[in-house]
């Protein structure tokens, strides 16, 4: 499907977590009219609302949201689905007259919605069962290491607790003898006709540092274990199985560990930053390894945000062609 120039671009906003993607599209909608698209794969889930730093209800009401509290926890919605579903949203928003702006720092989310996903082959029952048992013989650090001397590209998105993502890459090498990174560099799958405008928000890594550690402290005061205990106790059968990827990251899994005794809250406090840091550091190799993107300095004020929010407003990104 060809591009169609009756509509505006779409704007893309990434960067690493707490670089303010997600005030800049909140502000840019409510300037605009605009509805805001989540590309953040744990705010699709009910229940995950502090942790995945879900925006306010106030704010949910002001601006329409896309993918956020559209899925259970333990119900499946992957990188692919997104790539799929996002585009057909995105072209109702922008057939209505609105503007329609992405935000969110899941890295195949985003690959997926700009550039498409090679295809990837079917899953092989044997050859998984082998890895899972791998997996319990030798312990996710050797999965990693393993993907890491193949496929360093993709291991440099992952981290040794992304079991189930290290157990596929590893399947597709076996299955096909090639790389997911050499896969997905062998075509542009996308063919839904909309135009993008890429901008990431880039932040020195020590002032980056310092925001992770106070918005985890930000959580922590407004009910993060509190919202973790409920999950605990309500998902605990999902969590021992592992069966829930949104049920793992980082903000949870250290708080889990926490009740089971593993840790105090203070070591779990600290691993959350820690954690929440390394995320950080792999998105930012990501983005800004395997996609082209317009980087500008994430605004340190509000007087700095204030003219972001202006300079993006005047380039007209938001103005159909058409004069609407």
């Amino acid at each position: 499907m060809a591009s169609d120039p009756a509509y505006p671009p779409v704007l893309v906003i990434v960067g690493p977590t707490a670089s303010g993607k997600s005030k800049l599209a909140f502000e840019l909608a409510r300037r605009t009219g605009g509805e805001i698209v989540s590309a953040d794969s744990r705010q699709i889930y009910r229940e995950l609302d502090i942790g995945a730093a879900k925006p306010s209800s106030i704010e949910l009401h002001e601006v329409p949201h896309h993918f956020i509290d559209e899925k259970n926890i333990g119900e499946t919605f992957t990188a692919g689905q997104f790539a799929l579903e996002a585009p057909k949203r995105i072209m109702e928003i922008l057939g209505r007259g609105k503007p329609a702006i992405v935000a969110g720092g899941s890295t195949l989310y985003i690959q997926g919605l700009l550039e498409g996903f090679a295809e990837l082959p079917e899953g092989d029952p044997v050859v998984r069962a082998r890895l899972q048992d791998e997996l319990e013989r030798f312990g996710k650090e050797y999965l990693y290491e393993k993907l890491l001397e193949l496929d360093p590209g993709q291991a440099a998105t992952l981290d040794p607790s992304k079991t189930q993502r290290l157990m596929r890459s590893l399947e597709i090498i076996e299955i096909t003898g090639l790389t997911v990174t050499e896969l997905r560099s062998r075509g542009n799958k996308r063919q839904d006709g909309v135009r993008f405008v890429t901008l990431g928000l880039a932040t020195p890594r020590s002032q980056l540092y310092d925001r992770i550690n106070l918005r985890t402290m930000r959580m922590i005061e407004s009910g993060l274990p509190e919202e973790a205990e409920r999950l605990y106790s309500k998902y605990h059968h999902l969590i021992a199985g592992r069966k829930s990827q949104a049920l793992r990251s980082v903000g949870y899994q250290e708080l889990f560990a926490c009740f089971e005794g593993r840790s105090g809250l203070t070591e779990a406090i600290e691993l959350i930053k820690q954690h929440t840091r390394n995320y950080a550091k792999r998105q930012i190799t990501f983005f800004s390894n395997t996609l082209a993107i317009d980087w500008t300095a994430a605004p340190e004020n509000e007087d700095d945000f204030r003219i972001l929010v202006e300079r993006l407003v005047r380039e007209c990104l938001f103005i159909h062609s058409s004069g609407m």
